[in-house]
């Protein structure tokens, strides 16, 4: 049996896909679908209700952020940065960072461990 993340996986091969559509919301909830898990990196697609978000973590690898739906605040190393649908920003390794979901958003999480 396929797995949910192997059939993200398979939707998005050879195809043009809408990232929005890949991950639906979920009342009080943070949901992920993994779409690639590589040794090397993984790519994740999350959709936050509002009011939640990922508590302050670090990480050893760069991790490239998409807003993909609505709008966020990313705090990393102590500054607020508001990124809305369209938008990037890079969350520099091994600096403090958290995600907060003043409305409902999606986002697209990059990180390549090199």
């Amino acid at each position: 049996m396929k797995t949910d993340k192997n059939m993200v996986l398979q939707s998005c091969l050879a195809n043009a896909v809408n990232l929005a559509n890949l991950v639906e919301y979920a009342k009080d909830s943070v949901v992920s679908k993994t779409i690639i898990d590589k040794s090397v990196g993984t790519v994740t697609l999350f959709a936050f209700d509002a009011g939640q978000g990922l508590s302050e973590h670090q990480a050893p690898y760069d991790a490239l952020v998409q807003i993909v739906d609505g709008s966020a605040v990313l705090t990393i190393g102590g500054k607020d940065v508001n990124a809305k649908a369209g938008e990037i920003v890079i969350m520099p390794a091994n600096i403090p960072h958290s995600v907060q979901a003043k409305e409902k958003f999606k986002m697209l999480l990059i990180m390549i461990r090199a």
